[in-house]
C-alpha cells in the first residue's frame, strides 16, 4: 500500500522534492506518494495538522515555515533544538516529532568543494535558513563565522540564538572572506544586494541554498560574474532529502544517481 509524503512552503511551485523522494523509492523499492502543498500564512498550523490526520506518514517543510514548524513539535531530535528550525515531520506515537536535515546535507554536498576548516565564513539571511546550517558549520571549526541581515533587529535575535557567531546588518559587514553562503529568498526572486567588493576580493568560493530548475540564481550569476566558483542548493537539496528519507523508511538512498540525473535534465 502506497504511503503519503509531501513537502510544504511558499513559494512551492519548483520544489524538486518530488521527483527526489520518487527516485529514491524506486532504488529501494518502498511505494509513496509524495506531493507539493502550498502552506497559507495564516493556517500553515492547520495545514500540517490535516496532513497527517488525513494519515500523511511525513512531511518536509521548506521557506520560509521552518521555525513554525519547529515550535509545533512535541519531540524534537538535537540538531533541530540547536537549529530551532525543522523540516522534517512526522508521526509517532501520537506525538509530531521533528528533525532538521538541512545542515547535514549541506555539509555532505559543500564537501564535494571546499573544507569549511579554518576559513572565514559569511552566511547572508538570518531566518529559518541560515538556522539549520549554523551549527554544522561550527562544528568543522571556521575561523570565523559572519552573519550578516538586512535588518539589524532580526541578526541581533541570531546573535543571542548563537553567541559562538559574530551577527551584522549588511552595511556592516567588512573584510575579504572565503566561503560566502546566501541563505536568504532573494536570490530566487532575481534579486541579490551586491556584498561591499573586499568581501568578494578574495574570491570565495559562493553557494546558495537555493536553487531554480532551468536555470541560475542570482547570487549564482553575480558570484561567477565577479570571477568567483558559485554553485547552486541542488545537491543539498538532495542530501537533505536523503537524510529525512532514512528517518521515514530506515533506509539511507544513494545520492550521487539522482544529482547526476536532475544536473543532466536540468
Amino acid at each position: 500500500m502506497s504511503q503519503r509524503f509531501a513537502v510544504i512552503g511558499n513559494p512551492i511551485a519548483h520544489s524538486l522534492s518530488p521527483i527526489i523522494h520518487q527516485y529514491f523509492a524506486k532504488q529501494v523499492k518502498v511505494q509513496l506518494t509524495y506531493e507539493k502543498i502550498k502552506a497559507d500564512d495564516s493556517t500553515f498550523e492547520q495545514q500540517v495538522s490535516d496532513f497527517f490526520t488525513l494519515d500523511g506518514k511525513g512531511l518536509n517543510v521548506t521557506l520560509p515555515f521552518k521555525q513554525r514548524a519547529f515550535a509545533m513539535a512535541q519531540q524534537c531530535s538535537l540538531r533541530c533544538t540547536k537549529a530551532g528550525a525543522a523540516n522534517t515531520l512526522w508521526m509517532e506515537a501520537n506525538q509530531l516529532h521533528a528533525d532538521n536535515t538541512d545542515g547535514v546535507g549541506f555539509i555532505r554536498d559543500l564537501h564535494r568543494y571546499i573544507a569549511v576548516e579554518n576559513k572565514r565564513v559569511l552566511i547572508l539571511g538570518a531566518g529559518g535558513a541560515a538556522r539549520g546550517i549554523v551549527y554544522p558549520i561550527l562544528e568543522h571549526h571556521p575561523a570565523e563565522l559572519v552573519i550578516a541581515n538586512r535588518t539589524l533587529a532580526k541578526a541581533e535575535e541570531f546573535q543571542r540564538a548563537f553567541p559562538q557567531t559574530k551577527c551584522l546588518s549588511l552595511h556592516e559587514v567588512e573584510g575579504p572572506f572565503e566561503l560566502v553562503i546566501n541563505a536568504t529568498s532573494a536570490s530566487l526572486a532575481g534579486e541579490f544586494v551586491a556584498l561591499p567588493a573586499e568581501c568578494m576580493s578574495a574570491k570565495p568560493f559562493c553557494y546558495d541554498l537555493s536553487y531554480k530548475q532551468n536555470d541560475i540564481t542570482a547570487f549564482v550569476q553575480y558570484a561567477r560574474g565577479l570571477g568567483c566558483e558559485a554553485v547552486d542548493g541542488l545537491g543539498m537539496l538532495v542530501e537533505q532529502a536523503a537524510e529525512s528519507f532514512f528517518i521515514w523508511h530506515g533506509i539511507m538512498p544513494e545520492t550521487e544517481e539522482v544529482l547526476t540525473l536532475l544536473r543532466t535534465s536540468m
